[in-house]
């Protein structure tokens, strides 16, 4: 139906160890450049180090600045990941306790509920039924019941009374 909480734990998780299995493959490369140009300077220390050693230990520097900057990097977007996951966890928090005042507030039964939340995930009527086993008619029933309700006539009306006022600020002013 939708991208499920444990989904988006696991992509952030395999994004992570995506990004960690490069900055461990960076560290190797660097280690062993390090060691090959340090290894260099000391045989070459009696006779004076070459541009050539000299160059590829300034290449080794930098590719272990390039680590140290890639696993910071790496740092700042498993934060920015954790705050985004935050604040989304905080508003579904948010649009559940609104869907459910609203639902308190239209006074509908708790099977009423049921079958309107259901449709708000975008389920049919058939699968509405099947999973509550019930029959088709009996949920029509319900639906009709929350429609009258809600004051709204499909649910695309019903959506709308959730998504609008979410929507009204993002539209131009008149």
């Amino acid at each position: 139906m939708g991208v499920t909480k444990r989904d988006r734990t696991g992509r952030i998780a395999t994004r992570a160890r995506r990004a960690w299995a490069i900055v461990a493959i960076q560290v190797v490369a660097a280690a062993y450049f390090l060691i090959d140009g340090i290894a260099d300077i000391v045989a070459e220390a009696r006779h004076g180090i070459t541009a050539e050693v000299a160059t590829e230990c300034l290449i080794a520097a930098a590719l272990v600045l390039g680590v140290v900057m890639g696993a910071r990097h790496a740092q700042s977007l498993m934060r920015e990941a954790r705050r985004a996951d935050h604040v989304s966890r905080a508003a579904r928090g948010a649009m559940s306790a609104l869907i459910e005042d609203q639902f308190r507030a239209w006074d509908l039964s708790r099977a009423e509920a049921e079958v309107a939340l259901f449709i708000l995930k975008g389920c049919s009527i058939a699968e509405i039924a099947q999973m509550r086993a019930a029959a088709e008619g009996t949920v029509r029933s319900q639906l009709s019941q929350v429609y009258e309700k809600a004051g709204v006539r499909n649910q695309a009306a019903l959506l709308a009374v959730f998504i609008d006022p979410l929507l009204d600020p993002l539209l131009p002013p008149n």
